[in-house]
């Protein structure tokens, strides 16, 4: 499943390009030493994988505790369903009902925050950058968050999340480099491909708590790290 994290990432760079873009533009890199350009970058790189990490360790944690009430494969589905449905639902109803305006004022700040960060140039800078704008609400972000909810495990959940990161980084780096340089042409593509994608990983997250045998896809029994790691230990 780490292979949906990362194009979970990769795609959904694509939306972050349009939604964290701004930022992005507005980092004040060094343009004239290519080396220190290239650690600042990776400063904030860094910072966004450390939350979405972090995010991946507390829903992992979270997961975790619906297993041990053997709920693993049964989140699995919920979870498979969720991302499907978030998907189908027309635009319109999903945003009058939409879970990020209870956490608006957060936002606010973070943003506040990321303002108060970009006028300052010290070492820790663009790590703060980063790290703010990993908490910024993201529709992709979200989807991934669900596929380190159904790891079942902390180490798995924050690695899920640390994947879809590392998964952003080449467009990321690339729109910090030359702008805006896709055409709107190919961003409407894209963005039609990504809903596809969701829908197709959220079949594959049902079929994996479906349990019908088929290997690596829908394994008749969900092993987690720690159920494996016992298995071996009684040999």
């Amino acid at each position: 499943m780490l292979l949906s994290a990362l194009i979970f990432g990769l795609l959904g760079s694509f939306h972050c390009v349009g939604m964290c873009g701004p930022i992005a533009f507005l980092l004040p890199v060094d343009r004239k030493n290519g080396v220190k350009r290239v650690l600042q970058l990776l400063s904030y790189h860094l910072g966004r994988i450390l939350t979405y990490s972090l995010l991946g360790l507390i829903f992992g944690i979270i997961g975790k505790s619906l297993n041990l009430f053997g709920f693993q494969q049964q989140l699995s589905i919920i979870i498979g369903v969720l991302m499907i449905v978030v998907i189908v639902i027309p635009t319109q109803l999903f945003n009058r009902y939409n879970f990020s305006k209870p956490i608006y004022k957060f936002v606010g700040k973070v943003k506040s925050a990321m303002g108060s960060a970009l006028k300052k140039k010290t070492p820790g800078t663009f790590l703060t950058i980063g790290y703010l704008n990993g908490l910024l609400p993201c529709g992709l972000v979200y989807m991934a968050i669900f596929g380190a909810l159904a790891s079942g495990n902390a180490l798995q959940g924050s690695l899920y999340m640390a994947v879809f990161g590392l998964g952003t980084i080449p467009l990321m780096t690339t729109a910090i480099y030359l702008g805006n340089f896709l055409k709107t042409s190919v961003k409407q593509y894209i963005l039609k491909v990504i809903p596809v994608f969701v829908i197709a990983i959220g079949i594959l997250f049902i079929l994996r708590g479906l349990g019908l045998g088929i290997p690596y896809v829908s394994p008749s029994e969900m092993v987690t790290v720690e159920q494996a790691s016992s298995k071996h230990s009684c040999h």
